[in-house]
């Protein structure tokens, strides 16, 4: 992993340096914000702790990465100074755990179900298709005579004719105004 300053700026209100760079990193995959510091602290001729890496992005299909980093004076002006997230990000803070309120109750864990018991599924044995013609032709008449029967119950009501229905002609559009 190579570095390279592409750009140096010393800012004295904030007691910090800022730096653009590049890190050629062939057959490697996109360095690390932690590896990043450690090489820009090597370059830079700081110590790791003061180096803070402000952001950094790779370029695809390439082995490089640009980005952006600060090098502070002290680790104090750098904890006053910077944004807290890009505190977390770079490992100079601990991330507050979220506190657990007395709004937000516990949930009880939810009971496991007892696993199912598999049974032995009967084997089937094919039959031949001669064999099941028999059967179904036994259940045709039964159907058959329940219809019947139903008919039988209801009088014959006659059916209204069906209105003859003629299609409908187009029309000629239209013409707008003039």
């Amino acid at each position: 992993m190579e570095v390279q300053v592409l750009e140096r700026r010393e800012n004295p209100l904030l007691k910090r340096v800022e730096v653009s760079f590049k890190v050629v990193h062939p057959a490697e995959p996109t360095p690390t914000r932690d590896a990043l510091r450690a090489e820009l602290a090597k370059v830079l001729k700081a110590t790791k702790d003061v180096v803070i890496v402000d952001g950094a992005a790779s370029t695809f299909g390439r082995s490089e990465t640009h980005g952006y980093a600060k090098v502070y004076k002290t680790k104090e002006q750098a904890l006053s100074v910077e944004r807290k997230h890009v505190l977390i990000r770079n490992r100079l803070v601990e991330p507050e755990a979220k506190k657990e309120g007395p709004a937000a109750p516990a949930k009880p864990p939810k009971p496991v179900p007892a696993p199912k018991k598999e049974e032995p599924k009967p084997e089937k044995k094919p039959e031949a298709k001669e064999e099941k013609a028999p059967p179904k032709a036994e259940k045709a008449p039964a159907k058959e005579a329940p219809k019947e029967e139903k008919k039988a119950q209801k009088p014959e009501a006659k059916k209204p004719e069906a209105k003859k229905v003629e299609p409908k002609k187009a029309e000629p559009k239209k013409k707008e105004g003039k």
